[in-house]
């Protein structure tokens, strides 16, 4: 399994993310787009010591951006991964 670190890149700070962790318990995170939900679980476990009852992903495809004058470049693909947390188990974001 790969490292923590590798699977998890940073959390998503948006208001329909806040609102997910305000009324559903569940906190919105951009993964690596190899990771399946199981690998998502433990990383969040054991990053966060918090007991994670539900992983849904989500797969976005890179937007073509143009370069320069005729070129075309592709943003990365990412993914998206929505995890729900135990009743009463909060993130502490600040």
């Amino acid at each position: 399994m790969k490292e923590e670190n590798y699977i998890i890149h940073n959390i998503r700070l948006t208001e329909k993310a806040s609102l997910l962790g305000e009324k559903h318990n569940q906190y919105v995170f951009r993964v690596d787009p190899r990771a399946n939900k199981v690998e998502i679980r433990k990383a969040i476990e054991r990053l966060f010591g918090k007991r994670v009852v539900r992983v849904n992903t989500c797969q976005y495809a890179g937007k073509k951006k143009r370069e320069r004058r005729a070129d075309f470049g592709r943003r990365p693909h990412w993914k998206k991964a929505m995890v729900t947390l135990a009743q009463g188990e909060k993130i502490d974001l600040a």
